[in-house]
């Protein structure tokens, strides 16, 4: 059931959708008079519309023609026409929202035309996927037309390198994950020179899956590491006094709100067995061991959060079931994880550079999504993204029958169910596809299918490629797949099976023939056409595909996903979710409410194997999804407004570190007033204004000024003067005299380049330990709500100032860096008259060195005027 506040946000929609129907219609009149044009006439065409875009003419007038284009040279190359609903769903990604189409409408050729019309700007267009095989997949595929229209198509893969990078990102349109465009993001804030850079730019993004990547991911953001201390002790340390406590009465756990510390009993037994004080810790590191090791082993479950395989942890996704390869819990939960299972714990990793994902996307000027299912997060779109969600009709009525939950008192009862309705469906030829919400439950029914005979195949999205060889199957007669709810997204199961698929099987059996190609290729096609034909009319007749869940997931919208694999298309299909009060979900957050159903299900003699369906439950179940939903949005709202504080920090100095990356100059006007910036703000700590000069610290002063200056020792000469202005002004003097000497020494070109890699160093130096720091800070801060103060609050104070302090400490070290940088004489040596092929003039050589040794700027810029082959 949809939020009625959704339904008043999306009430302006009929008459959005309305001006669409116009436009489809313009487009339905242009597509005689693109049919008549040859196809080097319509790859021309695109260069047309280019030029009129170049010159000043607005997207939306050139829409029509613009997807008319497409749609004809898509059913030339591809031999797909796009549907009215699918230009529909187009013209809402191009204004900027989130086109809602159900599951089988074809929303990767719907991306094509909006992708297109953008890309006609020569402005960058990013179509983000799920994962590599879809980017790879949609890449190969959609680019088919692409190209057929003149324009180029780029793939991010993971694994690949900067400089195989930087033309997937030159092209019009460039597919990849959205962790590899963030990733990439990151990166190139991070390099030495702007020839290393690969991004340029972020000005419109089609987001597929859209729900998946801006909703379910984004709690976790995006962390480039670098190997920091390593505390291997300390986590088996604490690893090994965690199974010793009581779960009633040393710690306090809430299952609900993923929350767990220890009570002042657990702690005393814990400092006790581990012979320390952790509080006493002023670094907070212990405090952070000990949440870290409460969370491993009271909240995370093995093959449920993560696996282990060959020795090694690996995160499991919750939403997909899928492994996620190279990336690990922050904050040293992977490495408490790792002691708890008893494997190799892997070195500690520094923070190097980190964005979140709601902050990385809302970089882009214009940013879209695609989606079955998203309406009931139209509120979070709106308000985190500025997306609205645009229902677009099907193109077909849905004819599925989603049917009533069935709901069983124990688990092991459910199981028994589930297998005995998949074999009676199987017997008869239904394809059958049962979506898990764990590794742990698609194992266990996979095994309870076997012990009956019944042939399957399992997917636990270990894989996406062969997932998706097998998806693609799902629908063939008799055919029964085990998922986790999200195994196989973005892949069609097509009634019968998938012809191209079938064909390309075909065709690896007939490789060692005697056939020709063109014979393979012909048999393989009469193939694949009779299995679908025949086992897709039988199918059909059999009631379509017949999606099962095995419980209900914490959020209402995947349970729509699982459904909405079935009638596509104006398919037949059904859907009926098999459940129990002993279902995670239910104990969580119905449990109270529930004792009372399952003691009348005993009282009344119901056998196990007897379902319920009760519209008491159905009602708890619905309060259960929306309390975890409220909690999940909470948790990505907290990481955003922790984020949005570093965001803006964050842009500060990737702004400053790209100007000086870009060659910004540090003359002297610059270093002037950088210094005197500083001096100001140092006085404050050792003479500040609030203090009489009585109490001002000038042996602290001395000892900065010599620590500055680089000078053996400064006797002060300042105790006489009581005025911080005239203060300033001889402090300023002392340190910029001696710049000035080493300017003179290495030449003012010379120096302004030394100060851009000076200060490029300071700022990534500077800015990984205040990320570092901020970790700390935010790991911490929420104590303070027990002094009735606002963590938030407080936060943002405390990172005012932390940067405050960055800015300056930056500014500190470039200064003392210019001011004592050691300069060595260039050795000039002439080359042998005869190697010379320029015949140099000696007297050159002589004039440089002269303007070396008497430090002579003039006589220097003179000499190189004079050798500009030097």
């Amino acid at each position: 059931m949809t939020n009625p506040f959704s339904k008043l946000l999306t009430l302006g929609n009929d008459k959005r959708l309305k001006g669409y129907q116009r436009k489809v219609q313009a487009i339905g009149d242009l597509e005689e008079g693109f049919k008549s044009k040859s196809d080097a006439e319509l790859k021309s065409f695109t260069a047309v519309l280019q030029e009129r875009i170049a010159s000043g003419e607005a997207l939306d007038k050139v829409l029509p023609e613009a997807f008319a284009l497409v749609r004809e040279a898509s059913l030339r190359t591809l031999g797909m026409r796009h549907f009215d609903v699918q230009l529909i769903g187009a013209m809402a990604l191009n204004d900027g929202c989130i086109a809602e189409m159900k599951t089988g409408e074809g929303k990767t050729l719907v991306a094509t035309a909006a992708a297109f019309l953008n890309a006609l700007t020569g402005e960058n267009v990013h179509v983000v996927t799920v994962n590599d095989y879809l980017a790879k997949r949609d890449s190969e595929w959609m680019g088919q037309l692409y190209h057929f229209l003149g324009l180029e198509v780029g793939l991010l893969q993971n694994g690949m390198q900067p400089w195989e990078r930087k033309p997937s990102y030159a092209a019009h349109i460039t597919y990849g994950t959205n962790s590899e465009f963030g990733f990439d993001y990151l990166r190139d804030n991070m390099v030495s020179s702007p020839a290393e850079r690969v991004q340029r730019g972020q000005h419109f993004s089609i987001v597929d899956e859209v729900d998946s990547i801006l909703i379910d991911e984004a709690r976790t953001p995006l962390i480039i590491s670098g190997l920091g201390g390593a505390a291997a002790d300390l986590y088996n340390a604490f690893a090994e006094v965690m199974p010793r406590l009581s779960r009633e009465d040393d710690i306090v756990l809430d299952e609900a709100k993923r929350t767990v510390y220890a009570s002042e009993k657990g702690l005393d037994k814990i400092e006790e067995m581990l012979g320390m004080e952790i509080y006493a810790d002023a670094s907070g590191k212990l405090a952070n061991h000990l949440k870290q090791a409460l969370r491993a082993e009271f909240l995370f479950k093995r093959d449920v959060e993560y696996v282990v395989i060959d020795g090694e942890l690996k995160i499991v996704d919750e939403f997909t079931g899928r492994i996620m390869e190279g990336r690990r819990f922050s904050e040293g939960l992977h490495q408490a994880l790792e002691a708890k299972e008893h494997v190799k714990i892997q070195d500690e990793n520094q923070t190097l550079a980190t964005v979140t994902l709601q902050n990385y996307f809302r970089l882009y000027e214009k940013l879209s999504g695609m989606t079955g299912t998203a309406l009931t997060e139209d509120s979070e779109f709106r308000h985190i993204y500025k997306l609205p969600v645009v229902p677009i009709p099907t193109n077909k009525p849905v004819i599925r029958q989603d049917k009533e939950d069935l709901i069983f008192r124990t688990v092991d009862a459910k199981y028994k169910a589930v297998a005995d309705e998949v074999e009676r469906r199987h017997a008869k030829g239904q394809p059958v596809l049962i979506g898990t919400s764990t590794i742990e439950a698609s194992e266990r029914l996979s095994r309870l299918l076997d012990k009956r005979g019944v042939k399957h195949e399992t997917l636990n999205a270990k894989n996406p490629e062969r997932e998706a060889r097998i998806v693609e199957q799902a629908g063939r007669l008799g055919a029964v797949t085990i998922a986790t709810n999200m195994a196989g997204r973005g892949t069609d199961i097509l009634l019968g099976g998938n012809r191209d698929a079938l064909v390309r099987d075909a065709l690896v059996r007939y490789e060692n023939s005697n056939m020709t190609d063109e014979e393979k290729l012909h048999t393989a096609e009469a193939e694949a056409d009779y299995i679908t034909s025949r086992e897709g009319y039988a199918v059909r007749q059999f009631g379509g595909l017949c999606v099962i869940g095995t419980d209900r997931h914490e959020s209402r919208r995947i349970d729509n996903q699982l459904r909405g694999r079935a009638g596509r298309q104006g398919d037949p299909g059904e859907s009926q979710f098999y459940l129990s009060l002993e279902d995670n979900l239910l104990k969580r957050f119905g449990q109270d409410r529930l004792h009372a159903v399952s003691d009348m299900m005993i009282k009344r003699g119901m056998p196990d194997d007897q379902p319920l369906q009760d519209p008491l439950v159905s009602k708890v179940i619905g309060s259960a999804q929306r309390q975890v939903e409220s909690i999940h949005f909470g948790a990505r709202k907290n990481v955003l407004e922790y984020d949005d504080v570093m965001n803006l920090q964050r842009k500060a100095i990737y702004e400053e570190r790209n100007a000086v990356l870009d060659g910004k100059e540090f003359d002297d006007m610059q270093i002037f007033r950088i210094l005197y910036d500083l001096i100001v703000y140092k006085l404050q700590t050792f003479c500040p204004y609030d203090k009489s000069y009585v109490d001002w610290d000038y042996p602290a002063l001395d000892a900065w000024m010599v620590e500055m200056s680089g000078a053996p020792e400064y006797d002060s000469k300042f105790y006489d003067i009581h005025f911080q202005d005239i203060l300033a002004d001889l402090l300023h003097d002392d340190i910029m005299n001696p710049y000035r000497r080493k300017r003179k020494e290495v030449g003012t070109e010379e120096m302004k380049d030394i100060a851009r890699q000076v200060m490029l160093r300071q700022i990534d130096t500077h800015w990984i330990a205040h990320l570092q720091e901020m970790d700390y800070l935010k790991n911490g801060i929420g104590l303070r709500a027990l002094g009735h103060r606002d963590p938030l609050v407080e936060y943002k104070e405390e990172a005012y100032r932390a940067f405050t302090d960055l800015t300056f400490c930056i500014y500190e070290d470039f200064i003392r860096t210019l001011v004592r940088l050691p300069v060595e004489k260039p050795e000039i040596v002439l080359p042998p008259e005869e190697d010379n092929p320029f015949r140099l003039d000696k007297l050159i050589y002589s004039n440089v060195e002269a303007a070396l040794t008497e430090s002579s700027e003039a006589q220097l810029n003179q000499a190189k005027n004079n050798a500009p082959l030097l």
